[in-house]
Parts: C-alpha cells; structure tokens; sequence
C-alpha cells in the first residue's frame, strides 16, 4: 500500500528548492544533496532510475508509488510533472506573478498570433517575450527554439530570466504534446487562446475528441483568477469550448457573430495578394486595420491578436499597426526575387492549414497555383492522402516531395501520399526535395504563384535520425538563379 501524500513533508522541501536546492529529472545528472523526481516517458518508468539517483547522492526523491529510495527521503506525490511544475516554481519564483503569461494553442495559427500580438505589444511600448516555435526571445536575447514548448524546468528558468530583463508579458506557444505531458505544470495564465482545431497529431494522441481534449487542459486545468478565454467561434471545437468555458472573448469573421459585448466580429473589407483590410466591432465599438498579411486565415489570426491586446489593457485606438508588418518567418511567406516571381513558403504540414493556403491563394489573380508538398515520417500516416487531396482540390501542378523522412523510408511515404491525388490536373514526383523545388521553379510563368509547403522556417530537414541544413527559401532562391541566371 502506497504512503499518503505528506503536506507537511512537501510544503518543507518547496522551501528548500525555494531557497536554491537544486531538482532534476535525470538521473545522471544528480548531484550530492539534490532532488530527483522519478518522470515516467512512454517507454521507461521513472522509478527504474531511483537506484542511480540514489547512488549519484540523491537526498530527496519524489515518485508516484512507494519505491525503495535507499538513505535518501521518499515523498509519494500523487502526479510527479504537478510535482515538478511546484518545485519548479518555487526554484524560479514564477508564482509570484510579475509577468502576465499568454497562452497560445490550436492546430494553425499558433506561431503568427503569437508575432502578431508581440507586435501589437510592442508597439505599445510593452516589453514582451515569446517561448514559440521559432524561437524563445526577449528584447536582448534571442536563442532558435527545439521544441515548440520546452520542458517544465526549462519554461521556468525562461520566464525567470524575462522577468529579470524587465519583460511584461509573456507570450507562449502551447502545444497539445506540452499540455498533455504537463509540461506547463506551476504556471498560471491571464489568458488562454485558441485559434483552430483541425486534425494533427494523431499518432500521439489517436483521434480528434482526445486532441481537442489535450487543448482543453489550457483552459480547464490552469485555473488562474480572472484568467480569460479567447476563443474562436468560427471553428467548431471553438464553439464547443466557448459554451463550457468562462469568462471568454470570442472572435470570428462568420456573419452571425457570436453574443456576448466582448465578442470580436470582423469583417473583411478586402483581401488581395497585397494585404487585408478588416473592419472590427466589439459591442458599439468600432474600427478598422489594414495588414500586408494575406489570406482569409490570416484575418482570423489578426481577430485573436487583438482580442489578447484588447484583454492586456490596449485600446482600439492601438491597434491598426499591422500595415508594413510581415508576420511570422515561413508563414506565408514571400521569397523575394528580381524575376518577378510569385512564390512563397509555408509552413502549413496538415490538410487544414495546407488547404487554408492553397485557397488564400487560388482566390487570388494568378493564372496558375503549383504546390509542392511532402509529408513527415514516423507521424500521422491518415494524414498523407488528406494532404495530396487538398492538393489536387486547388492546384494546377502537384509536385509531390519529402517533408523530414526521419527514419521512414521516403517512396514509401509517397505512397502513402499517392491514394490521394487522383483528379489532380498534373503531377510532378521527386523524392529529393531540392530537385522538386527546381523542377517547380522551371514550371513557371511570370503569372503563377508556386507555394512550397512544409517547412516553412525550418531550416533543416530530418533523414534517418540526422538533421542536415535545408532552407525552402534558400532552395528556391538557389533553384531562380540555377534555372534564370
């Protein structure tokens, strides 16, 4: 039979760690003294590791049933990642509560809201920082991001440092992987946004009611006073969450806009290959923003960014300072040329967001669309006839590629991705992805658009278990002047 919980026991330690005692995870890395705290992956046990904690000089260590801990202290705590976010907090004194913690999540959109809103912010003259996909940065320090959302640990150590470089608020990427791991455990968020829930991630997770469900957790189960929930009604899982989650702004562009007087209704006035001109109401309130962003997509992403601003204290006075702003790396992004070339990269990698970009941009005046895409190993395998059918739908030249084989065999997954572009006018195959990018170069005309999806930013591909440089924007640049001169 397993101990109790000991409060007393616990509150203890929390002061220990408060006062500089050092806690990890690794085994290997524990030191005379320190705390070890038994995290069970998919595979091993946490517990399995107690033995060379304890042997390394662990003086405390935290597991989830009773094990033999040797001379060192054994606490039963009922959820060793709660355990972790607690000391984690108290190590870093995160809870004192000096910067307001956004929360971004959804399947698309994530990483453009999240520039959006530190742009909105800063043009306020507030100091921001942002933990995302690209990168965890601050003004002053800026380091490339290997996880969308780091470890427990790591988060507090980052919001740790923003707090003493002055930074106000505190923008974050939430993946469904970090929310279900309880990789944000020990911190509380003002707000929580969602921007979409499209299928992704299902090889983790296993089907779309457990996704939405890991989103959820956001908002369900980092409670903070007064914590507030932007949410999406234009999506479905949106609507689902907006009538179970309260206090909440709700934003969208469909007419019947949702009720509620802090609700975000907007309206696209215009939307071009040379921007987006939105008119927004809130209640009685109204106004209206330009952007040199593109895409029906990215009006939705504009809404959610005002909503956080709106939420932080900013006025709609503050908030048409979109015009010039380009957005996110990768994320519909222009490779400028001096051929007059319409091309862009994307990081759009599942049949929603590909199908966002390919319609953004087949709405648009360009004679044809070209995509080439791919899809990524060891994931998702439903996905992949998915992609090659959204594909077809828009495209006039499916040029089908790799994306990160990691370690699938790379014509295997084309096979995969093959059931689905029946109907598709043309269709180009190169298992090599800089030779599909200058084949789809060569396609072109000065009046069709080519987008090369997948990658985005990334600027690397995965084959077998090594990372090699590989930049979609550097290819098709290298592919203009192989082919142009």
């Amino acid at each position: 039979m397993n101990k109790a919980f000991d409060k007393i026991k616990w509150n203890a330690l929390l002061d220990l760690v408060a006062n500089g005692l050092m806690v990890r995870t690794d085994s290997r890395a524990v030191c005379e003294g320190e705390v070890f705290v038994a995290i069970s992956g998919p595979v091993r046990n946490g517990e399995d590791f107690v033995p060379q904690a304890v042997e390394n000089g662990a003086a405390y260590v935290i597991c989830a049933t009773e094990t033999d801990t040797g001379n060192a202290e054994l606490i039963v705590h009922p959820d060793p990642r709660e355990a972790l976010g607690e000391l984690a907090a108290a190590y870093f004194n995160t809870a004192a509560g000096k910067i307001r913690l956004v929360g971004i999540t959804g399947t698309n959109g994530k990483t453009t809201v999240s520039y959006l809103v530190e742009h909105l912010l800063a043009s306020a003259g507030i100091k921001t920082g942002v933990i995302g996909t690209v990168s965890y940065r601050w003004p002053g320090f800026e380091q490339e991001a290997p996880l969308t959302t780091p470890g427990c640990w790591q988060l507090h150590e980052l919001l740790s440092r923003m707090g003493e470089a002055g930074v106000e608020v505190a923008l974050m990427e939430v993946s469904s992987h970090a929310l279900h791991q309880k990789r944000v455990a020990g911190l509380d968020f003002d707000a929580a946004v969602i921007t979409n829930v499209t299928q992704d991630h299902l090889d983790y997770h296993g089907d779309m009611e457990s996704y939405f469900q890991a989103k959820c957790l956001l908002f369900s189960h980092y409670p903070k006073a007064l914590k507030r929930g932007i949410i999406n009604f234009d999506d479905p899982y949106g609507r689902r969450l907006l009538e179970c989650y309260s206090p909440s702004i709700g934003f969208g562009l469909d007419t019947a806009c949702a009720a509620g007087n802090e609700s975000l209704c907007g309206e696209m006035i215009s939307c071009t290959g040379s921007g987006l001109h939105l008119r927004i109401s809130r209640g009685a309130e109204k106004w209206e923003i330009e952007s040199d962003l593109i895409g029906r997509h990215n009006g939705s992403n504009l809404l959610a960014a005002q909503a956080v601003g709106l939420h932080l204290g900013l006025t709609p006075g503050q908030m048409d300072v979109f015009k010039g702003f380009h957005g996110a790396p990768g994320r519909l992004e222009r490779v400028r040329n001096n051929k007059g070339l319409n091309i862009f990269v994307d990081y759009a990698h599942t049949p929603d967001a590909l199908e966002n970009v390919l319609r953004t941009l087949r709405d648009l005046e360009f004679k044809r669309l070209i995509t080439v895409f791919g899809c990524g190993g060891d994931r998702d395998r439903t996905k992949r006839p998915l992609m090659a059918e959204a594909a077809c739908r828009y495209s006039d030249v499916a040029v089908l590629t790799s994306d990160n084989p990691r370690t699938e065999d790379p014509l295997s997954i084309l096979d995969d991705v093959r059931a689905g572009i029946r109907g598709c006018d043309r269709v180009i195959e190169d298992v090599d992805r800089a030779a599909a990018i200058r084949k789809a170069v060569a396609e072109m005309t000065g009046d069709d658009v080519l987008l090369v999806a997948g990658k985005g930013h990334e600027t690397y591909q995965i084959i077998g278990t090594k990372k090699r440089d590989f930049s979609d924007a550097e290819e098709v640049t290298k592919a203009i002047k192989e082919i142009y001169g």
